[in-house]
């Protein structure tokens, strides 16, 4: 993992960019593949961890980047749907610096080598972005690095896990010959059949 090459988050950020931008105030509420979350918790979710990794590959170390994800409820900002396109923005253009790739940084009070800190990021903007799609009923099509980059992620991690294991939660089994993107969703502990509920 350590020697993956850099690539340009730029194309997944905007994929989320739009999809937050697409979600109606009615849906805040609303549930999502993240039983503790609701749409407005993950809109919340992504603007600290966009906060996070942007601080993360400036190797600007203090409160966004030392602070574990649950820590704390995320807080969705009153200004979210500026804040959020901005601040997605940053973590883009701070992955593009190289520098960002090389030495050590920190995410989530973790110390991690810069090219798998870049690869979290990519694994967070893509299961999310996912999670957003899903609950709030638009399509997803994530960028095809930061997909493979996600996947190759959340693989070694539930190898290293063992067990059915994954970083997050266990593994849901998803077949060898499902689209990537369902596979990458299974190995995060996800359902990729999962639907929101019926709106009564």
């Amino acid at each position: 993992m350590t020697g993956m090459t850099a690539f340009d988050l730029g194309p997944q950020a905007r994929v989320v960019a739009r999809l937050a931008a697409a979600v109606p105030d009615a849906r805040l509420a609303g549930p999502t593949p993240c039983p503790a979350y609701t749409v407005g918790d993950l809109l919340g979710h992504l603007a600290g961890l966009a906060a996070a990794f942007r601080d993360a590959a400036r190797k600007d170390l203090g409160a966004t980047t030392d602070t574990p994800p649950g820590a704390a409820a995320p807080v969705l900002p009153a200004r979210w749907r500026e804040d959020l396109p901005r601040v997605l923005g940053e973590l883009a253009g701070a992955w593009r610096d190289p520098a960002a790739w090389t030495g050590t940084t920190r995410a989530g009070g973790v110390d991690l080598p810069g090219p798998v800190a870049g690869a979290v990021a990519a694994d967070e903007l893509v299961v999310h972005g996912w999670d957003l799609a899903r609950a709030t009923g638009q399509e997803y099509a994530p960028d095809p690095a930061a997909l493979a980059a996600s996947y190759a992620f959340l693989l070694a991690a539930a190898q290293e896990e063992g067990s059915g294991g994954g970083v997050f939660a266990a593994v849901v089994p998803v077949p060898d010959d499902a689209p990537l993107l369902d596979r990458a969703v299974g190995l995060s502990g996800r359902d990729p059949a999962w639907m929101p509920p019926p709106s009564p």
